[in-house]
């Protein structure tokens, strides 16, 4: 190879300053010139060459900006918040996909109730989805980014409501469009919302003393206790159920109120549950 690299082109090229076509020219025989290549180390600064390194290895390993995170930023979201709830498990395609079946189901059955019943299973079934989708957006079990947010300078209490807001807000449209779909029953229909609140906010009080398994597991199966109590005390009668009469509906607003109160008393707690592998 008769022609080479001028030294000055070379120290050009290496603080970025040579112009095309000479630029082209260096890029092109630096490919297959390992003199060229080793006379630019010598003449290159080795502090920014190792930053470039850097800035190149950081750019390799950044992981990819996905959809749901890329529209959380143009709306406003910061970044860091948009890559936490995009991380959420629980707003998955196959999370999603199995909340929408429940709701199909449950919304099926209700129209096949006879005119002027309650669409019981839909009622049942409605508040216990946000309950289980926090559930499954907190702790080491299911969330991929159990470990990072471990050692992470975050808020333990904070995480978890960033990733219940996501997963009220999902869940809540969910079974606000299903409500929809059952117009006979009006208002009535929309029975489930103090008592999905009253779960979901009783099931996070008691993470931190139970875990984030075992909280709303108990809390879910005496939801399902309550339901059975109440079916037997009506005796076949034609009402619904307690927990779906006004008074149900006040007691539900009361118990969504203290555990509330509860959770933001406690909420100092999350740090010290949030570094337990539970």
């Amino acid at each position: 190879m008769s022609w080479h690299v001028p030294e000055e082109d070379l120290r050009a090229y290496a603080r970025g300053e040579l112009a095309a076509p000479a630029l082209w020219s260096a890029d092109a025989h630096l490919t297959s010139c390992a003199r060229c290549r080793g006379a630019l180390a010598e003449v290159s600064d080795p502090v920014a060459l190792d930053a470039g390194w850097e800035r190149l290895d950081a750019e390799l390993d950044a992981p990819r900006t996905g959809l749901l995170e890329k529209l959380l930023v143009r709306i406003g979201v910061a970044g860091h918040t948009a890559r936490l709830l995009a991380a959420t498990p629980v707003l998955r395609r196959s999370w999603l996909g199995a909340v929408v079946a429940v709701l199909l189901l449950s919304v099926a059955a209700g129209h096949t109730v006879r005119t002027g019943e309650f669409p019981t299973l839909f009622l049942a079934l409605a508040p216990l989805l946000p309950l289980a989708g926090v559930a499954l957006a907190y702790g080491p079990a299911l969330d991929p980014t159990y470990e990072m947010a471990v050692v992470a300078p975050t808020h333990g209490f904070r995480l978890l409501m960033i990733r219940t807001v996501a997963v009220l807000a999902v869940v809540l449209a969910l079974n606000g469009l299903a409500t929809l779909a059952l117009p006979a029953y009006g208002l009535r229909a929309l029975a489930w919302l103090l008592p999905g609140l009253a779960l979901t906010a009783t099931g996070l009080a008691l993470m931190p003393r139970l875990g984030p398994v075992l909280a709303p597991s108990l809390v879910g199966g005496a939801w399902a206790g309550l339901l059975l109590a109440a079916d037997r005390l009506r005796a076949g009668a034609d009402v619904p159920l307690a927990p779906f009469t006004a008074a149900g509906q006040g007691v539900a607003a009361v118990v969504a109120a203290l555990a509330a109160g509860l959770l933001f008393l406690l909420r100092d707690r999350f740090d010290l549950f949030q570094g337990r592998a539970v």
